[in-house]
C-alpha cells in the first residue's frame, strides 16, 4: 500500500499537536507497516519549514521511512482543473492550491491520503482513499 501523507499528520507528530499528536503517531505506525509512506514535493517543502536546516530534515524524513515522490504531469493538470472548479463554484482563497495538489498526487500517484482534513478532500476528489488518524 502506498499512502500519501498529508502536511497535517507530520506536523503533528514534529510540533507535537498535543491534541492530534498520538492519534497521528500511531496513523503513520499503522501506513508504514501497511506498505511505504509517500512525500511530494509540497509537502516535503511545508515540513521543511519547521526544521534548522534542510541536512536535519532529510536525516528526519529518511530516518522515519518517508519516501520522497515529485508530482507527475497528470496529477498537477488535475490539481489545476479541480482548483480552478473550486475557485469558480466561490470557494474561498484559503484552499490554497497546495491542498489540491496534494491530493491529486494522492489519487494518481498512491493508494490513499493520510490526512485530518477528510471533508475538504472527500468533497473535491471522489475517487481518493482518505484515511484518518
Amino acid at each position: 500500500m502506498r499512502t500519501a501523507v498529508d502536511t497535517s499528520i507530520l506536523l503533528d507528530v514534529f510540533l507535537p499537536d498535543p491534541v492530534f499528536g498520538e492519534r497521528s503517531r500511531k496513523a503513520l505506525t499503522v501506513q508504514h507497516d501497511a506498505g511505504v509512506l509517500i512525500v511530494c514535493d509540497v509537502v516535503w517543502a511545508e515540513t521543511r519549514a519547521h526544521f534548522p536546516s534542510s541536512a536535519v530534515h532529510q536525516r528526519v524524513m529518511n530516518k522515519l521511512g518517508f519516501v520522497y515522490e515529485p508530482i507527475g504531469e497528470a496529477a498537477a493538470a488535475h490539481a489545476g482543473e479541480a482548483w480552478q472548479a473550486y475557485r469558480r463554484a466561490g470557494g474561498k482563497r484559503e484552499r490554497l492550491v497546495a491542498d489540491f495538489l496534494i491530493a491529486a498526487f494522492a489519487t494518481h500517484q498512491c493508494d490513499a491520503l493520510l490526512t485530518r482534513d477528510r471533508g475538504f478532500y472527500k468533497r473535491r476528489f471522489k475517487r481518493l482513499k482518505v484515511i484518518e488518524p
